[in-house]
């Protein structure tokens, strides 16, 4: 199952020696979660960030009144994680449970500075995916305060058509911060514009 990860790598131009593909070996865990498992809930020390080889993850927040308000999903080939994990002990500020039946690696806070010291592309990887997280993340806000509930359900579904398919319309809702009768109302709109 390794061999998923070692390839995530790889398609990034990089040819990981003997080496670092022993390093990764000894620093990921692999882990099957079940439709609904949970791989950390808020509150809990937070002990590991995950890459998704197989699935589909999420991460939220559960406010005052019982509402879901999804921050990430993650299919294959991605990474998910609670930023609060960067520091050791840090309680989780997410929920992160799993979509589908999912195979994920998970990576503790030494392994993963461990992987940075020693493999360059995991450590250039690493790198890309926080300016692209954070280009994401200020996108979101944006949209999020200036950007109709229709042109942010377009958005997503022209940035991440295969997420569509694959979560339930209330999931879809509480990431575009929207109710799910909303989204029902701009796909039904839509499909009669066609």
């Amino acid at each position: 199952m390794l061999d998923t990860l070692v390839a995530y790598f790889q398609r990034g131009g990089a040819l990981l020696s003997d080496e670092e593909i022993s390093i990764l070996h000894k620093s990921f865990i692999p882990k099957t979660l079940k439709k609904g498992e949970f791989m950390q809930r808020e509150g809990d020390v937070v002990k590991y960030g995950a890459f998704i080889a197989k699935g589909f993850l999420r991460s939220y927040v559960i406010d005052n009144k019982g509402k879901e308000h999804i921050i990430q999903f993650a299919p294959e080939n991605w990474w998910i994680s609670d930023k609060a994990g960067i520091s050791k002990q840090a309680k989780a500020t997410f929920f992160i449970d799993a979509v589908e039946d999912s195979e994920i690696f998970l990576i503790d806070f030494d392994g993963h500075n461990n992987c940075l010291q020693s493999i360059p592309a995991y450590a250039a990887s690493f790198q890309l995916g926080m300016q692209k997280r954070g280009a994401a993340k200020d996108k979101r806000i944006v949209q999020s305060l200036s950007a109709s509930a229709e042109e942010r359900y377009n958005d997503f579904m022209e940035t991440y058509p295969s997420v569509v398919q694959r979560v339930p319309q209330h999931m879809l809702a509480s990431f575009l911060g929207i109710t799910p009768e909303t989204l029902s109302r701009i796909r039904k709109a839509q499909s009669q514009r066609k």
